[in-house]
């Protein structure tokens, strides 16, 4: 099916393949059902791998009741992932495709010399620009959302102390102590969501300017006198002196807390090491950290990527693709994401990409016109 699929209908003819990921642990799926009316609108078939849903717990036949068509999604004019294709994968991508997803253009550059070799014009959804027109397409903000909630479950999971303050007969309990360190779009999710849960709170990032965000959640602002503010809104890597100012800083503090939940990441490089072997063996028996840059290396100079350990009487969570255990709403915010990007393209059935357009221009990673 593929090139052929709506092809009958002038009104349909740019088919998007929606294939099944085969990630480890990935149950995630990069387009649900709900979002296949607006992609419709725009003139557009929907092929989908039969399973593709099953992680996120959507079965074929949701599918075709909003629409799809169960067959070959890499055969589609669009292919739309979660993430970036094996090399077995982008073996079936044809030149003059469009491959849309977290394409790992920083991390794995491998993976765009290989679609620019197979002639394919690609997206990557990390590269989206963060500027209010694009808000709904940002990928990035929609996953680390769902982490951030994800990481203080497991901080609360695995310590030994209540999050809230309790009142009983017995007597009363003192709430928990949370620190997070890093606090983008994960960091003010996860201070959010330990508020809820009744911790004390304080957020910490090299970037001042965010101290109102973290006052306007309830929670304390940790002012170790470091200015790193990047472009884009990221972080920029710290000089020797301040890296070293922030070290000792950050040993003293974070003894004092339950609750240690890192998110601290540059784009493109290693994660910064803000959590110490010494700062470990300082906190109390029972505290707990959830270290969520592992798949960079790790915040935390303890932290064994996608491993639970306990060092010192701490135990250190370094979960590995949090979003993916969430896969029912992490599935329809990314889906959402996917198809606003999409609609920048489609036009009455056509694949019209404008790459004058800023968000286009900057996310598009690799194009077929490049050649190799």
């Amino acid at each position: 099916m593929g090139d052929e699929a709506g092809r009958d209908d002038p009104q349909k003819t740019v088919t998007i393949g929606v294939p099944r990921e085969t990630r480890a642990g990935e149950r995630r799926v990069a387009l649900v059902p709900k979002v296949l009316g607006k992609l419709s609108a725009r003139g557009a078939t929907v092929v989908v791998e039969a399973g593709a849903g099953a992680g996120a717990l959507i079965p074929d036949e949701e599918y075709t009741a909003a629409g799809a068509e169960i067959g070959d999604p890499w055969a589609a004019d669009v292919v739309a992932v979660v993430n970036a294709p094996s090399e077995e994968q982008i073996g079936r991508l044809r030149s003059g495709q469009v491959l849309i997803g977290f394409l790992s253009p920083l991390t794995d550059p491998q993976i765009v010399q290989k679609l620019r070799g197979a002639g394919v014009t690609g997206f990557a959804m990390e590269s989206i620009p963060r500027i209010s027109r694009a808000q709904g397409m940002d990928a990035l903000s929609s996953q680390a959302n769902v982490a951030g909630y994800k990481a203080v479950l497991a901080a609360a999971e695995h310590s030994t102390r209540f999050f809230p303050m309790l009142t009983t007969a017995a007597g009363t309990v003192k709430p928990a102590t949370a620190l997070v360190l890093g606090v983008g779009v994960a960091g003010l999710q996860a201070l959010a969501t330990a508020k809820r849960l009744g911790a004390r709170t304080t957020g910490y990032d090299v970037r001042p300017e965010v101290a109102d965000q973290v006052r306007s959640l309830g929670a304390q602002w940790l002012d170790l006198g470091i200015d790193a503010a990047g472009e884009g809104g990221y972080a920029r890597e710290l000089t020797d002196d301040e890296r070293a100012q922030q070290q000792q800083a950050l040993e003293e503090a974070i003894t004092g807390f339950d609750v240690v939940v890192t998110t601290a990441l540059v784009p493109g490089r290693q994660a910064p090491r803000l959590v110490s072997a010494a700062a470990v063996e300082g906190m109390r028996p029972g505290s707990v950290i959830v270290d969520m840059a592992g798949e960079a290396g790790g915040n935390c100079e303890l932290t064994e990527p996608g491993e639970t350990v306990v060092r010192h009487d701490v135990t250190i969570v370094s979960p590995l693709n949090l979003p993916a255990a969430m896969p029912e709403h992490a599935s329809e915010l990314y889906a959402r994401n996917i198809t606003s990007l999409l609609e920048l393209m489609l036009a009455d059935g056509e694949l019209t990409p404008d790459f004058s357009d800023e968000v286009l221009a900057r996310s598009c990673v690799t194009r077929e016109e490049e050649g190799s």
